[in-house]
Formats: C-alpha cells, structure tokens, sequence
C-alpha cells in the first residue's frame, strides 16, 4: 500500500501504499508513476533527485485535493492524485509547474469503516499507476479504474467491490496497482471469500489470468525475475507467494503469519535474497530456487528485532535502510546478506516513515511532516538536513523532484521549491 505506512494510536491498524503519456500529454524529465517510484522500489533516479539541499523549503503552491493516504504520480508534467471527498472518490490531474487543475472525475464510493479505528481516513489507500496515456486507480471498496491522462475521460472500469467486505478489514483494498511487461496487475478481495490476483490488458481491461487463494494482505506486489523466471511476489494476509508471472500459476508459498493479518511492507528483492517484514514477525530473508519438482522458498536470515510495520525499507549496495516500530520507531540499517544489525537510531522516530535513497542520501519522511536527509552510510546514522514539510500529518509518500518535492498531507498536495528560488 501504498501501500507502505502506520497511523497513530488506532490509526496502527489501517494500512496507508520508462513511461509516456499519449493523446497530447507531453513526456517530461520528472517521471515517478507509481507507487514507490519507477522501479517500485524506492530508489529515486538521477535526474529525478535534487542536487542540493537548501536551508529551507517554501510552498510553491498547494491545492485542497481530499482526503485520503495514496501517494501522488507524476508523468509528463502532471501530477495525479486520487482521494475522497464524502461519499464519492476524486481523481485528479494538476499541472506540475503551477498546481492548476487540468481536469478532475469523481464517482460514488461509499465506504463503511472499521470500527476498530472509527476516527480514521476512509481512504483511498492505494497509490495509482500511470502508463501508455492511462491512469489506473484502485479504491478502498475494491472498483478499479482506468482513465485517459490527457483528459481524464473513464477508459473502462471493473468493480470488484462484491468479493471485498471492507468491515472485515482493518482498511480496505490498499495494494498499489503495478504495470509491467505490458500487464496491469492488481491484488483484491478478502476472506472469507478469498482473495484474488488478477492480470489484465491495460489497454481493454481484459483479463489476462486471475489466481484464486488466501485474502490479500495490505502490501502491493512486485515483479522479480530469478533465474530466468519472471514472478509476481506479493503478501496475502498468512503467506508470502510467487506467482508465475506470464500465466498466474503459484510456483512457491511460504508462511508469513501474524495475528491482526497485519503484512504491509512490499517485499524487496536483493537478487539474492527475498526480504520481508512485518511488525510482529520481525525481519526475514527468503532464498528462491528452481528444483526438478518445482521452486523453493527458504529460510536465509530472520532478524526479530527489526518489525517493520508499514514502512518499506530499500537497498544500496548490500545495505537495507528501513525504518523499525522498536523503540517508538527506530532507523535501522541491516546487512542484506546475514540480516545483522550494521546501526539503529536511538528511537522516538514516530510510528512510520516512507524510506527513499536518492544517490548518497536516505530520505526520511515521518507521519510527522518531518523529513530527514540522512548520509547513506552503513557505518553510521547521521543526519544532514531536518525540515518539516507540511502543517498536518504525513501518511503518503513523497515525489522527489530535481528541484525540491512534492508532499501529500491529510487533505492537500504542495511542492516545495528551496526558499530562495521560490517564483514571485
């Protein structure tokens, strides 16, 4: 989910989680269209990180947009953001530079709320993906869109929402849908009907295959490939699985339990070694291997002392920097290859933090609105630059931009440009 992120008090229930724009939109240098950036795992390109770190930020603009935790997309000079506003979902398209709106839809999406946590956001949860011209969104009750980038016309549409009983869960449909290789996938559904995988033609919307098994967890898929076999890995509320990517065929599952069904963290692949996390089984490396009867998932490395909750950790030359729920939440480096401690924060970070490395840099920003430019360094944990971005609270993920960010809080989307080179 975008899902990756944690709420305060009953909000630590909830889950938070190359591409070219047809029909008139224009590729730009500023690409980040889908949930944990380009490559899904939270790795900020060169030419999309800034070059230096001012001594302060200011607002460029900032645009009431809606409720919700789903992360802003960019792509070809445009901004994408999906939201709620009563009882119906917003999608909307603000143009980068200046924030005005280009177009905006909206549809009837009522959405009942646990009432394990009644004070909470009722989303959208999901952060949407954009390619080839189209928009994909997924909300809270299940009902996937797609919608032309230039326009904002509905393309074509699938409501899933009778397979998802959002009341059974602590949010509701929160995977960040992926496209790759040419195929939209996306995770719905719940138990006690079970869950779903599905891969569709983004184009029609057709479906390509669909896995049946275990509800989904809070986490959003990826695509690896191990030894020659592409996958789609991803979490259901028990287990962790590989799925045949091309066809849809489970090829390996192992257990990942926990007693709230609580596996949010995307999974990271080291290419070595398959990492996950959750906030009560601690840390875990899995080994995937090809044998005459079929893949393998084995125990490599576990680490109980690191429980990432809802953040998502990334990895830089054989380090993952990831943020822990130890401790009142805990900056952590591990060793990607033993799971051994390298350091850890003192503590008192806040309940989640959307982790990002932009070259040398670790950008941490905290449900607090603080963000934190630390040195990527697996001796270390040293931080250079400390703002704080918005005046509410900051579940969603940031966008880096060559030239500052772009920060989601509860209802509203800013860019931030240094201070001294705010425009007139």
């Amino acid at each position: 989910m975008n899902h990756d992120s944690g709420r305060p008090a009953a909000a630590r229930y909830l889950v938070v989680v190359g591409l070219v724009l047809a029909g008139g939109v224009q590729p730009g240098a500023q690409e980040w269209a889908g949930w944990r950036g380009p490559a899904r795992d939270g790795i900020v390109p060169a030419a999309q990180a800034p070059g230096t770190w001012p001594d302060a930020f200011a607002r460029a603009w900032q645009v009431e947009v809606g409720e919700g935790y789903s992360s802003p997309v960019v792509a070809g000079g445009r901004v994408f953001i999906h939201s709620r506003r009563a009882d119906a979902e917003l999608v909307t398209a603000l143009d980068l530079a200046s924030g005005a709106r280009l177009w905006q839809q909206d549809y009837p999406a009522r959405f009942v709320q646990n009432t394990i946590a009644p004070a909470e956001l009722r989303g959208p949860f999901a952060t949407p993906a954009v390619a080839d011209g189209r928009v994909f969104t997924l909300d809270g009750g299940g009902v996937l869109s797609s919608w032309d980038a230039a326009s904002g016309a509905l393309v074509w549409r699938h409501d899933y929402s009778p397979s998802v009983r959002v009341t059974d869960l602590f949010c509701g449909t929160a995977a960040s849908p992926l496209v790759a290789g040419g195929v939209l996938f996306v995770q719905i559904g719940s138990d006690p009907a079970g869950g779903r995988v599905r891969a569709l033609d983004p184009a029609t919307g057709d479906e390509v295959w669909s896995w049946s098994g275990v509800g989904p967890g809070y986490a959003s898929p990826i695509v690896i490939e191990v030894e020659g076999q592409r996958q789609l890995v991803t979490l259901t509320e028990s287990s962790i699985i590989g799925l045949d990517a091309a066809r849809g065929v489970l090829l390996w599952s192992v257990p990942f339990t926990d007693e709230w069904h609580e596996n949010i963290t995307t999974p990271v692949w080291t290419g070595a070694h398959l990492v996950v996390s959750g906030p009560r089984q601690g840390t875990h490396a899995f080994t995937l291997r090809r044998r005459d009867d079929g893949w393998r998932a084995a125990s490599a490395w576990s680490n109980a002392g690191v429980t990432m909750y809802m953040s998502s950790p990334v990895l830089a030359a054989g380090t993952l920097y990831g943020h822990s729920s130890k401790r009142s939440g805990q900056f952590v480096a591990l060793d990607a290859a033993t799971g051994a401690m390298r350091w850890a924060s003192e503590g008192r970070a806040g309940d989640h933090a959307s982790v990002l490395l932009a070259g040398d840099d670790l950008l941490l920003l905290t449900s607090d609105a603080e963000l934190l430019v630390a040195m990527r360094d697996p001796a270390a944990f040293a931080v250079a630059h400390d703002y704080q971005v918005a005046d509410g609270a900051t579940w969603a993920m940031p966008v880096p931009l060559p030239d500052g960010l772009l920060v989601r809080d509860a209802t509203s989307l800013a860019r931030l440009v240094p201070a001294d080179h705010r425009p007139d």
